[in-house]
This record gives structure tokens, sequence and C-alpha cells, in this order.
């Protein structure tokens, strides 16, 4: 490569740095590639090679070089740790979103404690797979804690569930587990000896956390201890604990109950004068699970105002004496919350592994149901808020109505915040009713929708569902989007309703209040004419959209106001005397402050080509010439706080294109897929092969993808080009 991006230390021991063409002197027989200025397009050269250039293990997939989430398995390669470029693909978009109340507060809270199969399975992929049917989880609105599980020693959660959760307002810990003999031997080499030891590990798990950017650690030691080791314990997680405060706003630890203060292994399934110290020593408890009510009574005395901080565990597989799981699980949310206590539901997953995968949906969305009764809610409480109900998988990716791309994919980071699932009914025998599902069969944006289906009885004039709580102090002025699509022939009429807290203080400017009480519910009045700096947003509004679907678009001026609930509303046609049904699909829901509209977008800067890898095609894929596989990196320079991800685009051509040395024409650029960093690894793109006297070439293109929702024209993108020829003999 001519050109180069930023050098990670392990590229940097393998090649010298890299110029930029503009910055080479001029050598005989070798080109110069013009840059486009106008465009802020680099271009960058290389000969093709297929000389190998491993990549670091830990960080790639060995078939195909894409990037890979990891954990650690030793206490050496722990501590042996230090951040690098490669670990950057697996640090998370942002921190947690604000959410009320917040998880600080003594409410009782929902622990989920995810164990699939070892982990670390299709959701490893940090940009995505093409998995059939995989687990998806999607009820974020139900939990406050997400632990991802395995038996590795140092588990790092995969950078996908870190962004789903934290789009959700929902807390995300990492597992440190010792088990076994081996286990013991790991603990007495960093307990046994002095505090520097201890301190060592501790930091290198505060600072694992702060990179990452996820929120904490579940502590489970499952061996015993010696004296020395686990008189050194409490001393380990107060020290953890009182710097990860520090260092990660939010930060948790949790205690599994398993080795009590003698260093024995015995599991207690309660709180109690042997495993106190070490709740004593963090911020909760996680108890076993074969406890019965009389553990859960005795426990309030030894928990005192801490109750909230004893997450009482729940096997969701029943394995062993419990009082309740699988389908069954809602029997022990009953006695937890009889008590006050959180619950910790371990391995929810069993509606995946155990049943048939043809059925999940309906089987997760069952098992929820029957929990929700004891499954308290959070709201969340910043804008913009956007969601198009993406589930972060598809049979085929769509954009704004537009089919791109046709396969299965996988990709948990492009999860967008999910509703509240639910069915509705009138009181009364034969009254109306509403219910809401995912579905995959249709999408707006990304790969999924959310599909409403209802009856509205003859004596009533619309059905609503509350899809989100919110609690976000409104801004003057607010715009609203709706996305909708009625499926078969239907009068039914369908709006965005929403409810404000506070109504004494609360001033709604050209709303018509429907009705009031300790919340007001409104309908926003449609936005007919747009000011002109908003074009992008609302390019849209009232017209009718590719794929049967349509846009509504909201003006709501406000003062004083707490934005509470989002509704869809239902209207049978007017003057309609029969019962109406509807099946309704719903693409997405916009809520913008309006001065957001307004700030110039941050442009994407700097985009660059490096590790470049070469492959000759397969055998079926041969033909005269036989096409290249081409993998390489992107970096770039963008403030990801003002974006929800990048889409990655690119062109492919041969001949060195216009007489201005740019693209061979206007090809649709393909999309390759999505980025949460300034980073992407492109894995074996076929392109052409190029023969001794020409060029091939290929642009990437990133496009970023505001978090207000609106299309950035393709001339604001990042752009580079890669130009490659074969050696000349």
């Amino acid at each position: 490569m001519e050109a180069a991006g930023p050098v990670t230390r392990s590229a940097a021991r393998k090649r010298a740095p890299k110029i930029p063409e503009e910055q080479r002197e001029r050598r005989p027989g070798r080109r110069r590639p013009r840059r486009r200025i106008q465009e802020q397009e680099a271009v960058f050269r290389e000969v093709v090679s297929f000389t190998p250039d491993p990549l670091p293990a830990r960080y790639y997939d060995k078939d195909t070089t894409k990037p890979i989430s990891f954990y650690f398995s030793s206490l050496e390669e722990l501590l042996a740790w230090t951040p690098d470029m490669e670990d950057s693909f697996n640090v998370a978009l942002e921190p947690s979103e604000c959410r009320q109340p917040p998880l600080s507060s003594q409410r009782p809270r929902t622990l989920l404690c995810h164990d699939m199969m070892g982990g670390y399975l299709d959701d490893k992929f940090i940009q995505g797979s093409t998995a059939h049917s995989p687990y998806c989880f999607y009820h974020w609105q139900s939990i406050d804690i997400f632990v991802y599980f395995s038996h590795h020693t140092v588990t790092i959660p995969p950078v996908g569930w870190t962004n789903a959760a934290h789009r959700h307002g929902v807390c995300v810990l990492g597992t440190f587990i010792t088990e076994w003999k081996e286990g013991g031997q790991l603990c007495e080499a960093f307990l046994a000896g002095d505090e520097r030891s201890y301190r060592a590990v501790a930091d290198q798990l505060i600072l694992i956390a702060q990179f990452f950017r996820f929120d904490g650690w579940l502590i489970n030691i499952e061996n015993s201890l010696s004296l020395a080791a686990v008189g050194n314990m409490p001393h380990f997680l107060r020290h953890l604990t009182a710097q990860l405060h520090q260092r990660v706003p939010g930060g948790l630890v949790l205690w599994y109950d398993s080795v009590v203060r003698s260093g024995q292994l015995t599991w207690q399934d309660e709180l109690n004068q042997h495993n106190r110290i070490f709740f004593d020593s963090c911020d909760g408890f996680f108890t076993n699970y074969n406890w019965r009510e009389e553990h859960l009574e005795r426990m309030l005395g030894q928990a005192g105002e801490r109750r909230a901080d004893v997450y009482v565990g729940v096997d969701v597989f029943a394995r062993g004496n419990v009082v309740g799981g699988q389908f069954n699980t809602y029997k022990s949310l009953e006695l937890i919350r009889k008590h006050g206590f959180s619950a910790a539901l371990f391995a929810p997953g069993w509606v995946y592994e155990c049943l048939e995968k043809k059925d999940f949906f309906q089987n997760q969305d069952k098992f929820w149901a029957l929990l929700e009764h004891f499954l308290p809610t959070h709201s969340i409480c910043s804008l913009p808020f956007v969601t198009s109900f993406c589930l972060g998988m598809g049979t085929r990716r769509v954009c704004y109505g537009q089919e791109e791309v046709v396969g299965p994919w996988y990709h948990p980071s492009a999860q967008e915040i999910q509703p509240l699932f639910a069915e509705h009914s009138l009181e009364g025998a034969g009254r109306g009713w509403v219910k809401t599902h995912c579905c995959l069969a249709d999408a707006w944006n990304g790969g999924s929708s959310l599909l409403v289906r209802g009856l509205i009885p003859p004596d009533v004039g619309h059905v609503a569902v509350r899809l989100f709580s919110l609690q976000v102090p409104v801004p003057p002025k607010i715009f609203l989007s709706l996305v909708y699509k009625l499926e078969g022939p239907s009068g039914v009429e369908v709006a965005l309703e929403l409810t404000t807290g506070d109504p004494g203080s609360c001033h709604v400017g050209g709303i018509r209040t429907l009705n009031a009480g300790t919340s007001s519910r409104h309908s926003p009045r449609p936005l007919r004419v747009p000011p002109t700096k908003l074009a992008r947003w609302v390019d849209r509004c009232g017209q009718q959209l590719p794929g049967g679907w349509v846009q509504r678009c909201y003006e709501v001026s406000l003062r004083g106001c707490l934005l509470q609930d989002l509704f869809v509303s239902f209207a049978r046609p007017p003057g309609s005397p029969e019962e109406a049904s509807f099946v309704c699909r719903l693409g997405e829901i916009q809520v913008v402050d309006a001065n957001s509209l307004l700030a110039p977008l941050p442009q994407v800067q700097a985009v660059t080509v490096s590790r470049v890898r070469w492959q000759r095609a397969t055998s079926e894929e041969e033909g005269p010439p036989a096409p290249l596989r081409l993998s390489c990196t992107l970096h770039w320079s963008h403030l990801l706080s003002a974006v929800r991800c990048f889409r990655i685009r690119c062109r492919t051509g041969t001949g060195g294109g216009s007489p201005g040395g740019g693209p061979p024409g206007p090809e649709k650029p393909t999309l390759l897929g999505l980025a949460f960093v300034n980073q992407y690894r492109i894995a074996e793109l076929q392109v052409a092969a190029v023969g001794p006297s020409g060029d091939g070439r290929v642009e990437f293109l990133v496009e970023p993808v505001p978090k207000e929702g609106f299309l950035v024209p393709q001339a604001e993108w990042g752009r580079a080009a890669l130009v490659y020829s074969v050696p000349r003999t």
C-alpha cells in the first residue's frame, strides 16, 4: 500500500509507516493517482500479492478475517492485556442511555444472566453474520441489568449486546469466574499474596470495562479458597467496587452465592452470616437457585435497607429443586416480589435452546408475557428518540423502503429501541383488543417491523396501544414522525398520541387536549409546510413511499412539559357502524428536538485503507480471468455521539475509469454492512482481476446515519478509493 491510515502496534512491527500519495516523490514509470478534492476522496495504490500476512488470532476470525469479540482464559492473558487499535472494534458506541428510575433507586430490579451453549456464538462477529434463525432478545424495557456469562475466566461481553442494552438504558456486566482445581490455583496466585497482586487484577478488570464501555462485573468463585485467599477476597471486592465507581459512571460489581467466609465452596441459596461479608464489600448479591420462601423470609433481616441489592436467582431451565422455571418461572417471580427482592433470571434462552426454533418468537413472547406483572419497566429520558423496530436481524436488509440485500443477517448492534410488547383488551365480552408482535416479513428500515393487529368494537371510536414509556423534559418545539402501512383494505385511521406530565404547569400550544387528569393526552397537528432547514428530515412527510409505506409528520409546541408515553391509536372509519379489524405495520417512530435539526452535521473525514489481504478465487468462481478476493480495514474520523451507525458501501470497476482518473461511472454503490465505530473490516469482497497493463479500482463510501434519522446526501459521505494492479514483469 502506498497510502495508509492508523498504524497499530502490531502493524508497526511488520511494516514501515506509509505515506499518502500526494506526499510522495514521483517515481519513474509509476502513475500518480489524482486526489478528487471536491469529494475529499483519498486514493490508495496496492500491488496484488498473495503473501500471507496473518492478523492477530485473538481479534479476527481465522477463516474470514472478520473482527470478533474475545475473552481471556488465564490470569496471564488478563494481566498482559493493554488497549490496542485492534480492540477498538469491540468498543461500545456510547455509555448507557439515561433512564428513569435510575439503577441506583431502591425499586426491585430484574437481572438477566445470558448463558447459552458456552457463549461467543454468532454474537461474537462484531460486524454481524449470515446466521439463520439466531437467538434474539428484545424485551429490554422489562430488565435492568444484562450479564453475559460463559465459563471462560474473563468474559468480555460481545459489543453487540452492549450496544443493544445501552440503547435501552440497561446496564451490562461481564463475568469473572474461577472453577475446579485450576480455578483454585488461579485464585491462590492473585489472592493469597499481598495487596499488589489482587489490586493488579482488579485494576485490569476496571480498565477492560472502561475501555470497552460496559458497566462492571459479576464475580463468580466456584472453587474453595485457602484462608489467606478468602481473607483477601473482601479487600479485592472493595477495591474493585470503589475504583470502578470512580472510573465507570454507574458501574456495578455483583457477587455470586458460592464460597462462604471460611473458604469452603458451599452454596447457601440465600444471603446469611456465612456470606454476608462479600455482600458488604460490593454492590449486590446473586443467590443460588434452590431456595424456598423461608430463605426469602430469613433474608429480610440480613438485607435490611439493601433489599433491592439482593438478586434472587431463578434458573429458567428449572434444574434442581426450584420453585418454578420454564413457563412456570412466574411462580418464582411472584414470591421474590412479594418480599421486595430483585430477581436474577438465569438462562432465559431456554425458549430458544429447548423448544422449536420455528416457534421461537411466539415462545419468547409467551415467556415474558407470563412475567409481565412482576417486571416493572423503566423509561427512556433523552432525545432524539428514533426507532425502526429493527431486531438486529432479518431475511433481507431494507433502507427506507428500498430492498438492498437479500439473505439472512444477524447483527445485534443494529437492534433499535424495542417497544413494550403486549396484548390489551377492552373490558367486557366481545370488546376490542390490540396485540403487538415483532415481524420479519416486512421492514421499512433494517430487517423487521412492528406488527399491530386489533379490533375496534361498534360502540368505540378508537383503540390505542402504549408502545414506549418515556420521561423526557420536552424542549419548546418537537417534531414527531410515524411511518406505517395498513395491510389489506381498511379505512382505519392511524395516528400518534402522546401523554405529558404535570398538567398544571404544562402548556401545549395548538394541540387539542383529549382528556385531563394526572397526565394529559394529545393528538399533534400534522406538519404541513416544514421550514426549509428541516427539509432533509421531512422530505417524505405525507407522501406515499416505496413498498406502500406512509409517513406522517407532526409539530408540537410545548412549555414546561414532561413527555411520558407514546401511543399509536387506530380510529374507525367515519360513519361506520360495524366493528373494524385492522392489521398495521409500524416502520418507524421519531421524536426530535427541532433545534437539533438546525445544527450542522459533522463530516466523515480522513478515510484510509490498511491491513490489505488478497486471495485467489475458489475453484467454482474461476473463469477467464479469475476474480480476486479483497480484505482490508477502513478507518475514518467522525464524532460518534452524533450518529446511530455508519453504512459502509462500495463500487467496483476496472480499467482506470474516466479521463480525469475518477470511477468508471455512476454505478449504484453496494451495501457491505454497518459499523458502530470509526472502522470497518472488509472481508473477502469479490473484485475483478486485472491484466498486466491495467488497473482495478474499488471505491469505499462511509455514510453516516444521524441520530435524528434523516438521509445524508451522498456528496457528504466519506470516501476512499483503492487502485490495484498486478506486479509488472
